[in-house]
């Protein structure tokens, strides 16, 4: 049920900004239209803004002391409803947007371990927060997405 609200959601979000990009000229349709997910690394949180707006903000997991997570500005290369890792042993990686190689922010099963470093590198959600921004993504458009991992 929570997915399904929030994919309603999102799409009620992205309609309205739409209608106001139209409303208010070109300029607001290339505002209106941008998704920003900041990773803080030392925070281990996700803030997610729509159209420069904080709409969520999200604990996440990224990578453990062995395992560094990448920092910079990057766009979704790729997503996959359900994928599974060649590299660690088919772990399931439930709604990823890959966006350096093989990093992607991701779904995890491993809820008790957000809010600290536990990764192989990629940015963990849990399961539904995972599900939105995927959703959001998808909604957007990974051209209109931007994820910034910052330490």
């Amino acid at each position: 049920m929570h997915t399904t609200i929030s994919a309603k959601l999102i799409n009620i979000t992205a309609a309205a900004l739409t209608g106001a990009a139209l409303l208010f000229g070109a300029n607001a349709a290339h505002a209106a239209n941008k998704i920003v997910a900041r990773v803080s690394l030392s925070q281990q949180i996700m803030e997610v803004s729509v159209d420069g707006r904080p709409t969520f903000a999200w604990k996440v997991s990224t990578g453990d002391r062995t395992h560094v997570t990448p920092t910079g500005s990057f766009k979704p290369t790729r997503m996959h409803e359900m994928w599974y890792s060649k590299k660690y042993d088919n772990a399931p990686m439930p709604h990823s947007v890959f966006f350096s190689g093989g990093y992607a922010v991701h779904a995890t099963y491993a809820i008790k371990r957000l809010g600290q470093p536990a990764s192989h590198g990629c940015v963990r959600l849990h399961p539904d927060n995972a599900a939105d921004f995927y959703q959001l993504v998808e909604t957007f458009g990974p051209a209109n997405t931007s994820i910034v991992i910052v330490k």
